[in-house]
């Protein structure tokens, strides 16, 4: 199935403005983060997470207020049903401690409506600086086997620049979770186990997209002279264009529809699988190809391609 029957866009020739675009984001992302840093979950700053179920509807201001009165700091959001909330504090005391005191505010402010506590999940500053640990350790891993499996298949270059466009698709994401983290309510984008989830199948998807540029490439190069690089490039992208679009596509109409009826829970790893799939079908064609191109017409060399 294709989208368009021909195309024959210049992607090359405009390499260098998507080049300052993917900076202009990535140094925006990377200020945002060393001045305001990330919105860190439960699991990786330690506290509890807390599921309140009421009898009847609650105003969720309502409840927002008499915790912060009671003395605990945290987010609250409705949750689901128009009867519960969900409490996000960091809280490290005892669960049993922050389920009397969080019950006896509840009954004398807010009498007529019994409150229950559902559940109270906690996680110590020591497990979460370990699951942090982890997290780092499971993205660094994952982009050490991507570069290896695309060592094997391509050359260095194609390997190489597809790390890079890993790296700008996870970076770019992060950064937007540093600027938009915390602005909304009913969206906090908390950096917690399934954002990390989120990362590396945005490093899958972004590598796989473009591993199937670098195949089309492969499939058209060979033989080629050095000065039919920019053409041979500008059309395998050209001819990989239709089936680019209606994978993300697809992919992002599955993932918006997460975004927008799921629950808070799943919000965040919906609008990071939503932007990385934006991102990495974006760089897919404007900084992995182009950086491979970039880098042969350097070093002048004729490029050798690995069989499949």
């Amino acid at each position: 199935m294709r989208l368009f029957q021909k195309t024959n866009f210049n992607f090359i020739k405009h390499r260098r403005i998507a080049y300052v675009v993917s900076l202009l984001l990535l140094v925006t992302g990377m200020i945002s983060l060393f001045t305001k840093g990330l919105n860190y979950g439960i699991d990786f700053k330690g506290g509890s997470e807390v599921v309140i179920r009421f009898q009847k509807s609650v105003d969720v201001g309502s409840v927002r207020s008499v915790i912060d009165q009671a003395g605990v700091r945290g987010s609250v959001k409705q949750y689901g049903m128009e009867r519960a909330v969900l409490l996000r504090t960091d809280y490290h005391g005892e669960s049993a401690d922050l389920k009397g005191l969080i019950t006896r505010a509840l009954a004398a402010r807010i009498p007529g409506n019994a409150a229950e506590i559902v559940s109270i999940q906690a996680v110590g500053p020591s497990i979460a600086a370990d699951m942090k640990w982890s997290a780092i350790k499971a993205l660094g891993a994952a982009l050490i086997g991507i570069l290896l499996y695309v060592s094997v298949r391509f050359e260095i270059k194609f390997a190489t620049a597809g790390v890079i466009a890993i790296f700008h698709d996870v970076l770019t994401v992060l950064g937007l979770f540093s600027i938009l983290g915390g602005l909304f309510d009913f969206m906090p984008l908390e950096v917690d186990q399934s954002i990390i989830a989120a990362f590396l199948t945005i490093a899958g998807y972004s590598i796989t997209d473009t591993v199937v540029v670098y195949d089309r490439i492969r499939e058209r190069i060979r033989g080629q002279k050095p000065s039919e690089y920019e053409r041979i490039f500008n059309e395998s992208m050209n001819q990989t264009l239709s089936r680019t679009i209606i994978t993300s596509g697809t992919i992002m109409i599955s993932v918006l529809v997460l975004f927008i009826f799921a629950g808070p829970a799943i919000r965040g790893f919906a609008f990071a699988m939503f932007a990385g799939i934006v991102v990495g079908t974006y760089s897919s064609i404007f900084v992995a190809a182009p950086i491979v191109f970039d880098w042969q017409q350097r070093s002048k060399a004729a490029i050798k391609l690995r069989g499949a």
